[in-house]
């Protein structure tokens, strides 16, 4: 299977990169905000959703991968619930979410990435512009997240 490259354009890619992220886990010492370039960068240990149920021999394998995920023209970063100088604290990405703050012909918002334990980090953006990049080979790993539907 062919590394994944997502390009993020508007509230449907970002919820194609949200549906590819949700339990994907990361340092907090991974995240980057580049003032002068405008553009938050991150990376992840995804889990590889795409590719669930591949393996026609054997127990069902799961896999995780590194993806970088990068978003440009931010105007500002908040964190709420996350102490962006614990640089070794590791969260787990739930979703990715889109608010339009400007007018109807405005592209401009706030992306937000939910963190389990209500943690989040709010960027605020000209409009949306970003990129997730998988790096490397991936590994397999025993576990598959699972969600309590009922909750």
């Amino acid at each position: 299977m062919k590394p994944l490259l997502l390009r993020i354009e508007d509230e449907q890619d970002l919820a194609v990169l949200s549906a590819h992220l949700q339990d994907a886990v990361t340092a907090v010492g991974d995240f980057a905000y580049e003032k002068k370039r405008r553009r938050f960068a991150g990376v992840f240990n995804r889990f590889r959703w795409e590719a669930e149920g591949t393996s026609k021999l054997g127990p069902k394998r799961h896999s995780r991968i590194r993806a970088g995920v990068h978003f440009d023209d931010v105007l500002a970063v908040r964190s709420q619930n996350i102490r962006l100088e614990a640089k070794d604290a590791v969260v787990e990405l739930l979703a990715i979410r889109f608010e339009k703050t400007g007018g109807d012909e405005d592209p401009a918002g706030t992306i937000t990435f939910d963190f389990a334990g209500g943690g989040t980090i709010a960027l605020d953006v000209e409009c949306l512009e970003g990129h997730l990049t998988d790096i490397g080979q991936p590994w397999e790993t025993t576990s598959k997240p699972e969600h309590d539907l009922d909750a």
